[in-house]
């Protein structure tokens, strides 16, 4: 065999591998949040676990476990305030435990400033610091999943951050199938944020509007509780998600040479050629022929 005939035989291989390892869309149910459901604000431990409300307007219930404490400092609360929410906390718990195992469709970087995104499951392997505006474009019945700290750990921090519910999910009075998973804490400066909070650790939410339910502590166990919720000067709508399924599809990164990076990674932008290597995560113009600088 000459080398044009084994250069031929190996792309005719690798080729077939690729279609092999190809799969169609599938789909996995949403975890259900079970009571934990109708809380805005959901908090642990006796040591953290509190919710503390300062000049907000809180629409739907608040909850603590036993020896959890509610303090309320000039805020209008429309809904229960429960003092032994140990249910809820618990399928909070259930819920939160569950969602690491929901396959990622797409790891993402970046601010998310600017960004458009269909139905999916979105990872952060580390921590994420958001700002400017993430679109959501979907059906109605749509499911978005955002996990952050997939690598073990990882903080959701958002500033003048605002999501916008685009297509068939921007309906009015529809609750956004949207779940924020956090590896840790979560924290909300002046942002229009939407969809539920699981975090492992504390919540914070300061000015702006937050429409969904802020969960806390899911790093904790029912014999030791923990997390905490702090609201100031802001405005919480609990919305329910409707859970449902997610359904996983090819996602494509534009990675053509000078289209400029994406904030996505198809796991392999910076090996070598032939056939693993995307084009432009790492610089580079068009060429005549090729590509020109970058990496």
């Amino acid at each position: 065999m000459n080398d044009l005939q084994k250069y031929l035989s190996t792309c005719l291989l690798a080729t077939a591998a690729l279609f092999a390892g190809a799969s169609p869309a599938w789909a996995q149910t949403v975890p259900s949040l079970g009571s934990a459901s109708s809380y805005a604000a959901l908090a642990g431990g006796p040591a953290t676990g509190a919710v503390t409300c300062t000049n907000s307007t809180v629409t739907g219930d608040v909850g603590v476990v036993p020896g959890g404490t509610f303090v309320n400092t000039g805020c209008t609360i429309t809904g229960a305030t429960n003092a032994n929410a140990t249910a809820a906390y618990t399928d909070f718990l259930y819920a939160y435990s569950q969602f690491p195992s929901i396959s990622c469709d797409q790891t993402l970087t970046g601010t998310l400033a600017g960004v458009t995104l269909p139905p999916g499951v979105y990872c952060f392997p580390a921590a994420a610091t958001l700002t400017g505006t993430l679109t959501l474009d979907g059906p109605a019945d749509g499911v978005w999943i955002f996990k952050i700290g997939t690598g073990g750990t990882g903080a959701l921090t958002g500033t003048n951050f605002s999501v916008v519910m685009a297509g068939g999910a921007a309906q009015e009075g529809l609750c956004p199938n949207v779940y924020w998973w956090v590896a840790q804490a979560a924290t909300l400066t002046t942002s229009t944020f939407q969809g539920t909070i699981l975090a492992g650790a504390d919540i914070t939410v300061t000015g702006g509007t937050f429409k969904g339910d802020a969960l806390a502590g899911g790093n904790g166990v029912i014999s030791t509780p923990t997390g905490a919720v702090t609201l100031t000067s802001s405005t919480v709508t609990s919305c329910s998600a409707s859970g449902g399924t997610v359904v996983h599809a090819k996602l494509k990164c534009n990675q053509g040479v000078g289209n400029g990076p994406e904030g996505c990674d198809p796991g392999k932008s910076d090996v070598h050629w032939p056939f693993d290597r995307s084009n432009d995560e790492n610089g580079g113009v068009p060429g005549d022929p090729g590509r020109k600088g970058g990496r």
